[in-house]
């Protein structure tokens, strides 16, 4: 029976990681659903390609670290980076989508005013210069509670570097290119082999 109450709870806590805590009698089960649904909203807006969406869940001072190591600071810098990116006549990408995951329930700090989160990212790029690729990222996200109302004020996107369909693509480009070469120098040794004959 014990057991199956822990798989029952662990069940609660990946479909809401509030409705457990608040059996438990914690303190910020309000805060924590206010989270996740900024949370949620974040996600949907990267989606929908909205940026004034999702600056709207975003602190006016906020700062946030791309996946590409670009900072933006403040809702104009979020703005033209989206621009840049999505948007504007010179873009890079043709849109962009992201299924995001919670690692844990958020951690409060100071009087309960400052909440860090962190999660994964699978993110799929739709370049105007080739064609679509997947990644698989990281997030952290700082938020502060400002006149009842929670925001962005930090968010950190990273990816390994070391690892990555990019860089296994570009393993694999390596391959094609040096077995092409080497059967290229092949078929031309035995040209010139017959031609001397």
């Amino acid at each position: 029976m014990r057991s199956l109450l822990n798989i029952l709870s662990a069940i609660l806590l990946l479909l809401d990681p509030g409705s457990l805590l608040a059996a438990d009698g914690d303190p910020y089960t309000a805060d924590r659903q206010a989270l996740i649904r900024l949370f949620r909203e974040m996600e949907a807006a990267i989606n929908a390609q909205d940026v004034e969406r999702m600056v709207a869940q975003m602190h006016p001072q906020v700062t946030v670290t791309w996946l590409n190591g670009e900072v933006s600071r403040g809702h104009d810098e979020v703005r033209a980076y989206y621009q840049k990116m999505v948007k504007g006549e010179q873009r890079i990408l043709e849109r962009y989508l992201t299924t995001a995951k919670l690692g844990a329930p958020a951690r409060f700090f100071g009087n309960g005013e400052v909440a860090v989160a962190d999660g994964t990212m699978l993110d799929q790029f739709f370049p105007v210069a080739r064609g679509p690729f997947t990644l698989d990222s990281n997030w952290t996200s700082s938020s502060a509670k400002i006149d009842g109302q929670w925001k962005v004020v930090a968010l950190h996107l990273s990816a390994n570097v070391f690892t990555n369909s990019l860089i296994g693509e570009a393993k694999q480009a390596i391959w094609y290119a040096g077995a092409g070469a080497g059967i290229g120098g092949l078929l031309l040794g035995w040209l010139l082999g017959r031609r001397r004959r």
